[in-house]
């Protein structure tokens, strides 16, 4: 069962870029914050000067996609903000690219549940 909802509004993402922790990694970078609240909250933050639309489509469903496989991992009460590095390269990044550095900013962050 989906236990994750989307971040939409602006105030939502700037509570977690003003309160949260910042990771990074090779290509994504994550700002993360507990919220205490029994679900987790997800945004996705690419900017228009990433590319044309389609191609920062393809990135959020890629982030998407990638979160999807982790979500039954992370603990509950967690929002979480994804952005893509302003130097990547966005015609290099593919699934497994960001699912490496999606993996090594959750561990470390230490978000995942324990007892998996």
């Amino acid at each position: 069962m989906k236990k994750t909802k989307m971040l939409k509004k602006n105030y939502e993402f700037s509570i977690v870029f003003s309160k949260g922790t910042y990771y990074s990694g090779r290509v994504i970078e994550a700002f993360i914050l507990n919220n205490r609240q029994k679900s987790n909250y997800l945004g996705l933050a690419i900017s228009s000067k990433a590319g044309h639309a389609y191609q920062r489509n393809r990135i959020k469903r890629l982030l998407r996609e990638n979160y999807r496989v982790f979500e039954d991992k992370i603990s509950s009460g967690i929002s979480i903000v994804f952005l893509l590095k302003k130097k990547a390269n966005i015609d290099e990044v593919n699934f497994n690219l960001v699912k490496n550095d999606m993996e090594y900013i959750l561990k470390k962050a230490n978000i995942f549940i324990k007892n998996l």
